[in-house]
């Protein structure tokens, strides 16, 4: 007789206020397992679940410093920074030879505005891990922010002997020299660095700017096209070409442009007044003074905004609107004389006679006295031009936070953007990695995906949810969710329930769904080792062959991301490996154990063994985007492009549209 956990579960949740605990006894063995799940939630970005994890350890051992900075840790991608900075606090206190602590407190220091304590702690950060490259880099930004560019430069100048051809490191320095108005430095690094790193759209973008201040305007055209053409979302891209499509007449190509730069910045004041310079250019005043009067509701202390204004307010006889911009820019501006000349035709037309002779006389007055004087003043007149964009994009690579260099002051940030962190759902508005998908999973959870309606199938999961065995229906995903605090404490809730059924009877479906809730709350040892009890009670249950290998992947990625290595690695590798083999061998229909094979061979460097495996999950499914995508960085990382555009392009058509950000960047 098959006996149904979902309603037992269901009965004892309901007649138990169950909360996972646990006692003092279990507390001094399990605080370690605890933390060690608290940090793998916080790889995989599951910062909510990671604190109660941190919470749990710092209430049983209050004196640890660990815990603290990976709450801390989280906290900071949680955007709580007043919060993380006094858990950084706690943790220094209880250990201050923490690298990664000074680094997570310099960050937030930096993100509140304290210029100097941030330069202090990422210095203090040096000390004890000297030549880590992230906390360089990091310390040369916040002194170029305060503008001690020497020093700056001499941290950029110490990691570049190391690396002299690395584009990262030109990258930064030539970003310093523009800020130190040293255009021919700027120019010279920023060229280097496209030569070593083609790809990157802020490079292109940079060149660009530079060129356009020197008036290279054909090279800062190549420049900027590039970086369009690679992806780049960045507005001031746009503004810049435009400005140079305006200065060559080429107005059709500058209002392109500049619509681009509005739909992508739409609280960007420079791009409505640069568009409305061209229309007033143009003639066409009334949007032109649409977007001036948008620039000037989104930075209304430009004053140079009112004065093309009140000149395109004049051109449509509004004249007392005219006369209030050209009053306002004579309080900002008492020398600049063509605003009194203005000033006087407004009230002119408004039968002000009066006011307008005042204006031209004050006028005629200022420039004979300035004539005699050779009087002289640099703030007298405003930039009435279009202006260019200075600022980089805002997602600027120095800016960004790792967690994984604050938990691991061993990490030299030897790679070329250890500063960068992934972001769950946020591809669609970023410079798309170019990086496998991820595996398919079964899980309770999957996010829906806007654009692609897709359900992943098979009869075997369709039979298994039928039984209803489990507190609710499985699904294959590869996009999981992210728990909330109820959620998790729901999970835990069942773990201790089904803790208590286990004390009275065995069974695999049980042990396989005690496995789910822990993998569920992150705990991935605990599920491979229910798993593998399931497996043991009943040897051909391939769905729990299946998910110990997911979870034994996850395992994995960690331990590789944390430079955990050796034969403990080696060892889940082998093992994944047989479970999936297991599930070809008697379920030769279950495209999922194929494309899962292929990620784990791309991980382990196998590539060409792994497009075999992608072959036959087209073959199979030639719906598969996936396993399309993922062949496609497959086929070109081996150096096929033209085999590796075509199954991007595919991918692209089955609803992977991040593969089209790649088709640009790699053909």
């Amino acid at each position: 007789m098959k006996i149904n956990f979902r309603y037992i579960l269901i009965a004892v949740l309901l007649l138990s206020p169950f909360t996972f605990h646990l006692s003092p006894l279990k507390a001094q063995i399990n605080t370690d397992r605890i933390l060690s799940i608290g940090r793998n939630a916080l790889y995989f970005d599951d910062y909510v679940l990671s604190i109660q994890y941190f919470n749990q350890v710092i209430k049983l051992k209050p004196y640890l410093a660990e815990p603290y900075l990976l709450r801390a840790i989280a906290k900071t991608q949680l955007g709580d920074y007043q919060g993380a900075l006094r858990d950084c606090n706690q943790s220094l206190e209880r250990n201050p030879f923490q690298p990664g602590g000074y680094y997570t407190r310099g960050y937030l220091y930096s993100r509140l505005g304290e210029l100097d304590k941030a330069e202090k702690d990422f210095t203090e950060a040096l000390v004890y891990a000297p030549g880590n490259k992230t906390y360089l880099i990091l310390r040369a930004d916040i002194r170029a922010r305060e503008n001690k560019y020497e020093l700056a430069l001499e941290d950029i100048n110490y990691l570049l002997r190391r690396e002299p051809k690395n584009p990262t490191l030109l990258y930064e320095k030539g970003i310093i020299c523009l800020e130190q108005k040293d255009t021919l430095c700027a120019l010279n690094h920023l060229q280097e660095t496209v030569k070593y790193d083609t790809q990157n759209p802020s490079n292109w973008s940079a060149l660009g700017l530079v060129n356009l201040m020197l008036e290279n305007e054909e090279e800062a055209l190549a420049n900027l096209t590039h970086a369009i053409n690679l992806g780049s979302k960045w507005a001031g891209d746009y503004i810049n070409r435009g400005i140079i499509y305006y200065r060559t007449h080429n107005y059709r190509g500058a209002i392109a442009d500049y619509d681009k730069a509005v739909e992508l910045s739409p609280r960007d004041a420079q791009c409505y007044y640069n568009r409305g310079i061209l229309r007033q250019e143009l003639g066409d005043w009334n949007n032109a003074l649409e977007d001036f009067n948008q620039a000037i509701d989104l930075a209304p202390e430009k004053n140079e905004y009112y004065y093309q204004r009140g000149t395109v307010l004049l051109q449509l006889r509004q004249w007392e609107a005219a006369a209030k911009d050209f009053d306002k820019l004579i309080l900002a501006y008492p020398y600049f004389l063509p605003s009194y000349y203005l000033a006087a035709q407004a009230r002119t037309a408004l039968g002000d006679k009066k006011s307008a002779f005042h204006y031209r006389e004050k006028a005629a007055e200022m420039e004979e006295k300035k004539q005699k004087e050779d009087l002289a003043n640099e703030n007298e007149a405003p930039d009435t031009d279009v202006q260019t964009a200075q600022s980089q994009p805002k997602r600027d690579r120095r800016k960004e936070f790792s967690s994984r260099t604050a938990q691991n002051p061993n990490d030299t940030g030897e790679d070329d953007q250890p500063y960068l962190s992934a972001t769950r759902g946020s591809i669609q508005r970023r410079y798309t990695d170019a990086a496998n998908t991820p595996n398919i999973v079964l899980s309770y959870y999957a996010q829906q995906d806007p654009l692609r309606r897709t359900r992943y199938y098979h009869h075997l999961i369709d039979d298994y949810n039928k039984q209803q065995i489990l507190p609710a229906p499985l699904q294959l995903t590869a996009r999981e969710v992210t728990l909330t605090a109820e959620m998790v404490n729901l999970h835990f809730e069942r773990i201790a329930a089904m803790n208590e059924m286990l004390d009275q009877y065995v069974g695999a479906d049980l042990h396989f769904a005690r496995a789910i809730e822990f993998a569920l709350v992150q705990d991935y040892q605990s599920a491979i080792d229910d798993c593998t009890r399931a497996i043991v009670l009943r040897p051909d249950f391939i769905l729990a062959y299946f998910c110990r290998a997911n979870w034994r992947y996850k395992l994995v990625e960690y331990q590789t991301a944390n430079n955990i290595s050796g034969g403990e690695v080696n060892i889940e590798y082998e093992m994944m490996m047989r479970d999936l083999d297991f599930i070809i061998q008697q379920q030769p229909d279950f495209i999922f154990a194929y494309y899962n094979k292929a990620n784990v061979l791309c991980m382990k460097g196998e590539f060409q063994t792994a497009l075999s495996y992608y072959d036959r999950c087209v073959e199979l499914d030639p719906e598969f985007a996936e396993a399309w995508f993922n062949r496609g960085l497959t086929r070109i990382y081996l150096g096929q492009n033209d085999e590796g555009l075509s199954d991007l392009s595919r991918a692209g058509e089955l609803g992977i549209y991040q593969a089209y950000n790649l088709i640009t960047r790699f053909q």
